[in-house]
């Protein structure tokens, strides 16, 4: 009997360990939009990095800003487990990005309209705002796009979409450091993500702007804030935007929205100096555009599945 009984209890054990390992496995998450962007937040998850697959669900309606609009979200997850999610609110005359924040991706908090740019009044855009949480210096950073006529040398570009990046840090969502320039390389810039590789070990990935070029390329440094340097050739075909980095086994996956052919393509690199197209590798479902790629337990992807499915239900019950 008591050898009967060590046996029930190590199956026991057993299958608790793997209950609790498989909640702990990662999956990826991507964010998404549609246009014409006043839908909202969308979520896309896969298990391999490679094939994507649509909740086909609406998690947080715009109200942030004058035009109502959702482009370009970010997501980033801080040390306290809480998702720091910022986004575009309008093509022009806008000087802020939309903030909000969630513990499980489904309920949201009340969102915020930040005027980052107010301090210069002539500030045409602020575009694609991207989240890095600094695990080093325990702060978030957010870079974006502005256009302010005048200040820069431009290509062919006009004055009003002659772009640089520009920053602000933040380590509780209520006190922001005033906006600096983040980076002037020489040539309209714009859609910029931080990655970071390995310790003192950051690349910057974005889509150069200019005429005729408007593909992708990345830099270097050894701070998040840069300074960058060592710029690659361009690795994508002409009309490529809203660049996004997750690693995926020993290999780093680059997507982008190549707008022109109207598809999600993708490069493969392993030291950001050589890149290889993979796109007829991946699937990404139509209509997606430009997000963040992100990670998530499998029971918080679960708990995700089950919420939809209840309100589903729920909608077609009355």
């Amino acid at each position: 009997m008591m050898a009967e009984g060590k046996k029930w209890f190590m199956g026991l054990f057993m299958a608790v360990v793997l209950a609790s390992c498989a909640a702990k496995k990662e999956v990826y998450m991507f964010t998404s939009f549609h246009e014409p962007a006043s839908e909202g937040l969308r979520l896309l998850y896969s298990y391999d990095a490679y094939h994507w697959t649509d909740l086909n669900y609406t998690f947080l309606k715009p109200e942030a800003g004058d035009a109502k609009i959702m482009r370009d979200p970010s997501i980033a997850r801080g040390p306290d487990g809480t998702y720091h999610l910022v986004w575009t609110t309008g093509w022009k005359n806008d000087k802020g990005f939309g903030y909000s924040s969630s513990k499980d991706l489904i309920h949201w908090s009340p969102q915020q309209h930040i005027r980052i740019m107010a301090n210069e009044p002539t500030t045409v855009n602020v575009w694609a705002p991207e989240i890095f949480y600094d695990d080093e210096q325990k702060q978030f950073i957010i870079v974006w796009a502005s256009t302010i006529p005048f200040r820069f040398p431009k290509g062919q570009e006009d004055e009003n979409n002659n772009h640089r990046l520009y920053y602000t840090t933040t380590k509780d969502f209520v006190a922001f450091t005033p906006a600096k320039l983040f980076l002037d390389p020489g040539f309209s810039v714009i859609d910029a993500q931080i990655v970071k590789v390995a310790k003192k070990n950051y690349v910057l990935v974005m889509k150069d702007n200019t005429r005729p070029n408007r593909n992708i390329l990345v830099a270097s440094a050894t701070n998040p804030l840069g300074p960058y340097s060592n710029y690659s050739k361009r690795f994508t075909e002409l009309f490529s935007e809203g660049p996004n980095a997750t690693k995926a086994g020993n290999k780093w996956l680059i997507y982008y929205d190549s707008y022109r052919l109207k598809r999600y393509g993708a490069m493969s690199t392993t030291n950001f100096k050589t890149f290889t197209d993979v796109s007829n590798q991946v699937s990404v479902p139509e209509g997606h555009k430009h997000g963040t790629i992100f990670k998530v337990s499998k029971q918080t992807l679960n708990n995700i599945k089950k919420e939809i499915g209840q309100k589903q239900a729920a909608a077609l019950s009355k």
